[in-house]
């Protein structure tokens, strides 16, 4: 190719050039049904606080649009960043490919150097195919998927040597299959209509993404309606009559993320239904569109029919990855447990998730459902809220449906940490555990009840007695059988919030004004955790007990608020997790004492009456999941 013609030409080893075909050759002419898209070159974020270093690193000046980056002469750049890596490890083990290739095009009037990098599992770095460049056109280059079975990815580096140089339409691809899957998104939304609107507003922003869409449902429980938006409303028409707006009674996440799978899997929701992809995504994200496609592009290439989950970073501290990928041990009453060697709360910004770890389910602040598993396995449990996500995962793989959860695919959802853990949804993760787990497990009745004890203890060693009634009223609720699960939750919602009214600590206060005096209230930093906890777990609760506490009022932070160190006091003023106030939590033998009988009798009960309830939860599983239960609750 005549470089004096201003195309682009590559100048690559002689040894890879024999063993593969020619790369950084202008490839205009492929039709563009013959690839499919697995990613795009994104270069900086969907909201000005995301970092563009998430996207892509650069040395020098430059000028980044979303699809498109210029660099000034001497300027230096990479993808190896979270939403710039291609994750071949994953897209190796789970896929039909064998190998990709990154397109782009290219722009520069002098000398430019572009490389396709790889990574193995423990991060080394090593040049797969290279192009050097004096001209406009397109440049592809090429990867085998044939190295990358238990870690690493591809990435993309630029070098503006000799003048600027841009690049745009950098497109990862493969052999598209014989047919494209539907895909459709269901959104549930209760009470955050400005978070969802501008939701629904950044799908549509995308058009490839927008044009990829067969139907998006936005499923309103709430009373401040999505559809009263401004923002909602000028967005609507963007869909071409796609969007599908309903309203229902509050079901929870459980009843509104069913209801998106209840309308796709139904015969003639669009074209292909019974061949669907359905992507749950929560309303209060910050969404990156790009997910949607990196999501529903590995579903369609994926060996079998497979859950395919975005991971979650932190919303107030965008760079921070949630976890990697997560697991669920039911025979401790424990979800979201990290896989081993999985990343957690670790910023993106410094590490790379070079190892392949496999979820055993994926949350659904955004998660690909394949339209069999739902013809299979049905649809979920009616239990409002926590663990639906969890016992729908479990109940896949049992199937023999395996969940992917996918780097380099996320959104951007509220950080956990700054939510209290004493709070009313205790309720729903303390009964759901206990059905879930009752459905796929063999639970040991002594173990539970043990765990369940201790946890109780230390609740009303660290004085949150509504927390204690909360958890106990879950374990209660759990003991009424199936039958509790007849209304979706609704009666159970209301329960639980109000009746922690009767617990002073529940109540959160402002700092400022909370009602003690300032001038009585002395710092107190916890110590290192004990060594021996269950012996200093005693020592508290007697200490408790006798009331050979420390006198007067202290603070606590947030931090150093563990049962060990709140239990020597009489009166503590905790800051909230969410640091926008205090809890107030003062000693009180009577309380205590009803409530340790009261765990008890609870705890006697259940553990007699678990292997039974077991059972009876599983015969009532069929028809709680059933079209015609959830029918029912919609009111259908």
């Amino acid at each position: 190719m005549d470089q004096s013609a201003g195309q682009a030409v590559t100048a690559t080893e002689d040894d890879r050039r024999a063993a593969a075909p020619a790369s950084g050759a202008v490839d205009i002419d492929r039709p563009a049904s013959a690839r499919l898209t697995l990613a795009r070159g994104i270069f900086t974020g969907p909201a000005p606080k995301i970092s563009d270093e998430l996207y892509a690193v650069v040395k020098g000046r430059s000028h980044r649009e979303r699809q498109a980056l210029r660099l000034e002469k001497g300027a230096h750049a990479h993808t190896n960043t979270y939403f710039g890596r291609f994750a071949a490890s994953y897209w190796q083990r789970w896929t039909t490919v064998t190998e990709v290739e990154v397109g782009m095009r290219v722009q520069t009037s002098s000398l430019a150097r572009i490389r396709l990098a790889a990574s193995d599992i423990a991060g080394h770095r090593r040049i797969i195919d290279t192009a050097v460049v004096n001209g406009d056109g397109m440049v592809v280059l090429r990867a085998r998927l044939d190295q990358y079975v238990d870690g690493g990815a591809l990435w993309v580096e630029f070098d503006a040597v000799g003048g600027e140089l841009g690049i745009s339409e950098l497109i990862w691809s493969a052999p598209a299959p014989e047919r494209v899957r539907p895909v459709a998104i269901a959104i549930c939304t209760f009470n955050r209509a400005e978070d969802c609107a501008h939701t629904v507003a950044a799908l549509a922003s995308d058009q490839e993404v927008l044009s990829s869409l067969d139907a998006v449902y936005v499923v309103d429980q709430g009373t401040d309606l999505v559809s009263d938006r401004e923002l909602f409303q000028r967005t609507e028409p963007s869909f071409g009559g796609k969007l599908h707006y309903i309203r229902q009674p509050n079901l929870g996440g459980a009843g509104g993320f069913t209801r998106g799978l209840y309308e796709v899997s139904a015969a003639g929701s669009f074209t292909g239904a019974d061949h669907a992809d359905v992507i749950l995504m929560d309303d209060d994200i910050l969404c990156e569109p790009e997910t949607v496609l990196r999501l529903n592009a590995f579903a369609n290439l994926t060996v079998e029919p497979t859950l395919v989950g975005a991971q979650m970073l932190y919303l107030l501290n965008p760079d921070y990855l949630n976890v990697g990928a997560e697991e669920v041990h039911p025979h401790k009453l424990r979800h979201g447990q990290k896989v081993p060697k999985a990343l957690r709360n670790v910023s993106m910004l410094k590490k790379n998730q070079e190892r392949r770890v496999d979820a055993g389910y994926n949350a659904w602040w955004t998660c690909l459902i394949p339209a069999e598993v739902i013809a299979r396995i049905g649809l979920p449990l009616p239990i409002f809220f926590q663990w639906d996500d969890v016992e729908y995962g479990i109940r896949a793989r049992e199937a023999g449906f395996v969940t992917v959860t996918l780097p380099n695919a996320a959104v951007w959802h509220a950080d956990f940490y700054w939510k209290d853990f004493d709070d009313w949804a205790r309720y729903f993760s303390t009964r759901n555990s206990l059905i879930v787990s009752s459905l796929h497990t063999d639970l040991d009745p002594k173990a539970v009840t043990r765990k369940l004890f201790r946890e109780l203890t230390e609740y009303l060693v660290g004085m949150q007695y509504g927390l204690a009634h909360t958890t106990l009223q879950g374990i209660e609720d759990y003991l009424k059988g199936p039958k509790v699960l007849r209304d979706g939750g609704i009666e159970a919602l209301a329960k639980a919030r109000t009746s922690r009214g009767d617990y002073p600590e529940t109540k959160k206060h402002d700092a400022a004004t909370a009602p003690v005096r300032a001038a009585d209230i002395q710092v107190r930093r916890a110590a290192s955790e004990p060594s021996r906890p269950m012996l200093v777990l005693c020592k508290r609760a007697f200490q408790q007990w006798t009331g050979r506490t420390q006198p007067g009022v202290v603070a606590v932070t947030r931090e150093d608020a563990h049962w060990w160190h709140l239990g020597l006091f009489e009166h503590v003023v905790v800051t909230d997790a969410s640091q926008s106030g205090v809890r107030i939590r003062r000693r009180d033998k009577a309380k205590a004492r009803a409530l340790l009988i009261r765990t008890i009798r609870v705890l006697r009960r259940l553990r007699n009456e678990l292997p039974e309830l077991s059972r009876q939860y599983r015969a009532a599983q069929a028809d709680l999941i059933s079209r015609e239960n959830w029918e029912r609750l919609y009111g259908i």
